[in-house]
């Protein structure tokens, strides 16, 4: 298993776990009987770790990078590169009006590495719910259910707009600190326009939802929305309770989402959904996959947490007692897998990836 105290002794934050996390839907995928399933959490593509040091300044010129009010030492994982000077001149394009900057920006401040793990894991729940409805890949009319996919996904991306979007909009001070490449932090983007980003899409991913999909996937996601709310929005701000901030994000990235295409895709078919041992064990190693990313994705922040008084597990416990807590948590989950296709009645699994390739894994 890809060790969580390596990741947090040089403070990086997404590449190990962005790994395993592909690894895992690959194995999930091949391990369900003769078949193909399994969930993406939400991941990151590979990152690297950049030391940067803020000083303090009395400028407040728009175009320096941000800084704190004393001296600190950050190391930033990064989706792709991070160089202040660069940084500094795409913030400069974007707010000279540059479409290029702006539409950089845009992408920037809708976290890829989570869009990435949205689309992943539609499409291995899409192509899981498929082959367990017998005969639907042959007598499936795609020229119905191709566009009704689509939508689909048009709405869980911009749920993730939305939920990523408020987020940054409500830690603009802590991100400065943790996580200054970030669009509203670095100024790239206008906070009038961020809000006009995560309100548009507060509207048209219900919209979609409920012209075409199910009540119960209407409440479903709307209490995923309602959950990414309040845990970035004062005064409930889950974010601050360790605890709830886990369950939260356990919930909407390792639940809701894998029960919800799945749901989604029976539904289109005309097939009743019905609990069965491999969607009960996708939807139990995701979302206790989701857990160990709610925890650890808040390692490398400590800094921007204790000046903002945000109470982590991290913050309160010390990154190396939550590494090894963590990797402990991984691995437990990795030998419940093993022990699932070990005790499944014969058929269910397939024997040598459910157990072979969970084993490698831990």
């Amino acid at each position: 298993m890809t060790s969580i105290r390596k990741m947090t002794s040089s403070k990086t934050h997404g590449g190990p776990i962005t790994s395993t996390a592909l690894a895992v839907a690959m194995i999930v995928a091949i391990a369900q009987t003769n078949h193909v399933a399994g969930f993406a959490p939400p991941s990151g593509i590979s990152s690297r770790v950049v030391p940067t040091t803020i000083t303090p300044t009395l400028s407040s010129s728009p175009l320096q990078l941000p800084t704190a009010t004393f001296p600190t030492h950050l190391s930033m994982a990064v989706e792709g590169d991070f160089d202040p000077e660069a940084l500094a001149k795409d913030v400069e394009k974007a707010q000279s009006g540059s479409v290029k900057a702006r539409t950089k920006a845009l992408y920037k401040f809708t976290r890829p590495h989570t869009i990435r793990g949205t689309i992943l894991g539609s499409i291995a729940g899409t192509t899981r719910a498929l082959i367990d409805t017998p005969g639907a890949i042959a007598s499936a009319s795609w020229g119905t259910l191709l566009p009704r996919a689509f939508v689909g996904m048009l709405a869980l991306l911009f749920g993730n707009a939305f939920i990523v979007g408020i987020n940054q909009i409500y830690d603009e001070g802590i991100d400065k600190l943790n996580k200054p490449f970030l669009p509203v932090a670095s100024g790239e983007m206008s906070k009038r326009f961020a809000w006009v980003v995560v309100l548009g899409s507060l509207f048209a991913g219900p919209v979609i939802v409920q012209k075409f999909f199910p009540a119960l996937l209407f409440k479903l996601y709307m209490f995923g929305m309602f959950l990414g709310a309040i845990y970035s929005i004062p005064p409930i701000r889950t974010k601050q309770n360790p605890f709830l901030a886990g369950i939260t994000i356990a919930t909407v990235r390792g639940f809701l989402l894998n029960f919800g295409v799945y749901y989604a895709v029976k539904d289109a078919l005309g097939a009743p959904f019905a609990w069965s041992p491999k969607v009960s064990f996708i939807a139990r190693f995701m979302t206790a996959f989701a857990t160990v990313i709610a925890v650890t994705k808040d390692l490398p922040d400590i800094d921007g947490d204790k000046a903002y008084d945000i109470e982590t597990f991290a913050t309160k416990l010390g990154v190396k007692k939550i590494a090894t807590g963590a990797t402990a948590l991984l691995f437990l989950n990795y030998v419940h897998a093993i022990a699932t296709g070990v005790l499944s009645t014969a058929g269910t699994f397939r024997k040598i990836p459910m157990l072979g390739g969970h084993a490698a894994l831990a």
